[in-house]
């Protein structure tokens, strides 16, 4: 009768051996798809990395582009008679010659009775108030000019947004036109007579610019100045009213801007 022949039992360190080596392989077919995919990434992130760095080196030359003719501008100013400063004014929005500088020859009654020695802008920024932004900041710097105050601050407001702006005279108006939205539909001047007291000293005066009268409660006991008033635009009876009570109950006077 034949003898059965006993299969061998397994080699416990053959089986730990296979495992080994499956680890192995699995860790390297791990570590070549990493690689693979960090090698993808790098071919895409890269070319993206030096366009971003290309593009910010283009806004840092045009910022210094423009720091250096900001002070450029300044130290123009420095030397520039009133004169010479509304024709600079009027030059940059093309209104300084021909029809355009007649049409916009601005008088401001009553502008010498602002007292102490600087002002305070407050200003509309509501949409109603879109349609003047070409010419608004050469006006504004008329006024100021015309006035022999200095411009302490800038407050602009429209549907519960306030921001106050102080500096140069330049700087100012450039914030407010980069900051100020100019659309909305709620002129919120009694939030902004509370903001540039916080933010800003008390002026000799505020001026007051826009068209519409204020939807929010102006405390008229607590403003710290007298505010001068003007209303642009077209002629608003509701916002003719206010504009002269809040000039009335704070000893300012309600000023009139005349296009000749």
């Amino acid at each position: 009768m034949a003898r059965k022949i006993r299969s061998s039992p397994l080699n416990i360190h053959e089986i730990f051996s296979d495992i080994a080596l499956l680890m192995l392989a699995t860790f390297v077919f791990l570590l070549v798809t990493i690689l693979i995919t960090s090698r993808s990434a790098e071919e895409h992130e890269v070319p993206r990395m030096k366009r971003d760095i290309n593009e910010l080196k283009k806004e840092l030359a045009s910022a210094q582009a423009e720091n250096r003719r900001l002070m450029h501008d300044m130290d123009e100013v420095t030397v520039m008679t009133p004169e010479s400063q509304m024709a600079k004014a009027l030059a940059s929005a093309g209104l300084d010659s021909g029809k355009n500088k007649k049409d916009f020859d601005v008088f401001v009654q009553g502008l010498k009775d602002l007292p102490g020695h600087d002002l305070h802008m407050i200003v509309d920024a509501t949409g109603s108030m879109h349609g003047v932004t070409n010419f608004l900041i050469p006006v504004l710097r008329v006024v100021v000019i015309r006035s022999g105050k200095r411009l302490s601050g800038i407050t602009w407001f429209s549907d519960g947004k306030t921001e106050t702006y102080t500096g140069t005279m330049g700087e100012m108006f450039d914030k407010l036109m980069q900051g100020a939205p100019f659309i909305g539909n709620e002129e919120t001047m009694g939030l902004a007579f509370t903001h540039a007291q916080d933010e800003a000293p008390v002026p000799g005066a505020y001026l007051v610019i826009g068209d519409e009268p204020s939807t929010d409660t102006i405390h008229y006991f607590s403003i710290p100045a007298p505010a001068f008033t003007l209303p642009i635009g077209k002629e608003n009876p509701d916002a003719l009213w206010q504009y002269q009570k809040l000039a009335d109950e704070t000893g300012g006077k309600m000023l009139r801007l005349i296009f000749e």
